[in-house]
């Protein structure tokens, strides 16, 4: 059926009145408190006892540092779950000890890093290096200018061989600071407190240095240097805020406190000059024309209850406009533009409806949602290139079982369709961002633009699943081979171990496909709510805005 262009307002079918819209609306709503919960323990840091010893100190902690930083309200923090429900051995290291997020200060947008001095005064666990470099990245791939404030005790001695030495661990954290400055990305470090050994290069290999007294930079502490030399000085004598203003020289700003130190911070960046913005189109924001809280009860995480990604792009979109682009074509995934936040955007999502179409050979087949076949994988690689060809920035919408298998899908060529897809996803140069709906699985992860494929932001709904397959299969085909091992040492199961077996397997493979499973290891940059998916595709936007520089678009060798 044709489309009218004049009207690309997408209409709603919705019933927000049916049990099913209020049994969903319930579902996601008890999915989202308990997020929230759960961020506001992280939040707390190492707890009551650590937040008063750094007040006896005469210190800010991290998050109160940030809040006297940043504009009001501007603080949009990432990677909150990092090393979530991990190293609970040594006390656990909630948000992995240093807070990551974009905020603006005298409205220009930045990129703050910031040691949290309550989890194990400030040290460097393997998922906090991991967490900065993940900070740092999204900072050169986007331009943004990048504010550290330094409170750390450097690394965290018991795991120091997985801190050290490899190319994701703590010297790829200075590395990058080198790099950013090439760039020519501003980065201000503040030092508030300890930065010792090794991470007393950071805030040296930055464009700005400030230092409140009291604080000490130094390479070797003065325990370490009167054992390793014999010498005996104080903390202060050998690296503090007076010393390196005035002697060393190292310190571009010495400051009386915090108040001070984060008041300079913003007088620096207010003065800063403006380079020029990146080509992508951005018109006023129109908000969408249907609310956003219905996404609560459009959503259906049951596979036999399909539901219209349609009706969740129009509650995205400016004006819940959206021009589809071969919309009687491939249909298990959508393709067309849009504007978020004012921005002009293509979007690619998963269509959990199941489709009728008829083959080349002109029979009727049933295409089931979710499933990327072999004519929607050409249709979004053709559309990918489009959007490629005329800068418009890529927004991926994830709820994918997969590939179609079968005789008929291997036939049509689905590998060569699939490589089609991926290869286009691979070599995009416009900025993409992610956003995990539902399942994101096995190959249709990689073509849907998964960590892999350099997603700009990688967001997720508390509903996300992340994983090689389903749980169910997974759970079948792991009890299967486990059963086997057993036979052939000579032990039959009953009917009751076997169905223990299959639940204790679903239950550890459920539990890493949890998006905080993938959020503790920085795989997803923020589980967002989903009533602020277009607040957060804006913001992403925002950051790409800032990187002027666009390479050539080219694919390589297409399969054919």
């Amino acid at each position: 059926m044709a489309t009218d262009a004049t009207n690309s307002i997408l209409p709603t079918r919705v019933d927000p009145t049916s049990a099913r819209f209020e049994a969903n609306m319930r579902f996601m709503a008890d999915l989202v408190s308990g997020v929230r919960n759960e961020e506001e323990q992280i939040r707390e840091g190492g707890g009551a006892k650590a937040i008063e010893s750094q007040h006896g100190k005469g210190r800010r902690t991290a998050r109160e540092r940030i809040q006297m930083l940043v504009d009001p309200g501007s603080f949009y923090e990432l990677g909150m779950y990092a090393a979530y429900r991990m190293y609970e051995e040594w006390g656990g290291a909630p948000a992995a000890g240093v807070i990551t997020g974009l905020a603006r200060i005298e409205t220009r947008l930045v990129m703050i890093i910031a040691n949290d001095a309550t989890v194990k005064a400030g040290s460097f666990f393997p998922m906090t290096a991991k967490k900065v470099i993940r900070a740092q990245n999204i900072s050169i791939e986007n331009r943004i200018p990048t504010i550290y404030l330094v409170d750390s005790a450097g690394v965290f001695l018991p795991l120091q061989e997985d801190v050290f030495p490899d190319t994701d661990d703590f010297g790829r954290v200075f590395r990058n600071n080198a790099v950013m400055s090439a760039l020519g990305i501003p980065q201000i470090a503040a030092i508030m407190g300890m930065c010792v050994a090794g991470g007393g290069y950071l805030p040296v290999m930055c464009d700005h240095v400030l230092m409140t007294d009291g604080s000490g930079l130094f390479l070797a502490g003065p325990a370490l240097v009167q054992a390793a030399i014999g010498q005996k000085t104080s903390a202060e004598e050998l690296g503090g805020a007076a010393m390196h203003s005035a002697i060393s020289g190292t310190v571009d700003f010495r400051e009386p406190n915090d108040e001070s130190c984060l008041a300079r911070i913003r007088s620096i960046i207010e003065k800063w000059g403006y380079r020029r913005q990146s080509p992508w189109d951005r018109k006023k924001p129109v908000p969408s024309a249907l609310a956003a809280e219905e996404i609560y009860g459009i959503y259906d995480s049951s596979p036999t209850r399909p539901y219209d990604i349609k009706e969740v792009i129009a509650r995205i979109t400016d004006a819940s406009k959206f021009d589809e682009y071969k919309p009687e074509y491939g249909k298990t995934l959508v393709c067309g533009y849009a504007r978020i936040g004012g921005f002009a955007v293509g979007i690619v999502a998963n269509q959990k409806l199941h489709a009728h179409s008829i083959d080349h050979q002109g029979h009727k087949r049933i295409e089931f949602g979710g499933v990327i076949y072999t004519e929607s994988a050409e249709k979004a690689a053709r559309f990918i290139m489009d959007c490629n060809q005329d800068l418009v920035p890529l927004v991926f919408l994830h709820d994918v079982n997969g590939f179609m298998v079968g005789r008929d899908a291997e036939w049509s060529g689905i590998i060569k369709a699939g490589a089609k897809m991926v290869n286009a996803v691979s070599n995009s140069v416009v900025p993409k961002i992610t956003v995990i709906l539902g399942g994101s699985f096995g190959a249709g992860h990689y073509a849907m633009c998964g960590k892999a494929y350099d997603p700009r932001f990688v967001f997720a709904w508390p509903t996300a699943k992340y994983a090689v397959m389903g749980g169910d299969a997974a759970a079948g085909t792991l009890v299967e081979i486990k059963i086997r091992q057993l036979e052939r040492r000579g032990k039959v199961l009953s009917d009751e171990e076997k169905k223990q077996l299959y639940e204790s397997v679903k239950q550890s493979y459920d539990e890493q496909m949890d998006p905080r499973y993938g959020a503790a290891r920085l795989w997803i940059d923020r589980i967002i709510d989903p009533m602020e998916t277009r607040d957060a595709i804006t913001i992403a936007l925002e950051a790409a805005a800032l990187n002027p520089d666009v390479a050539m678009f080219k694919v390589g060798v297409l399969q054919t």
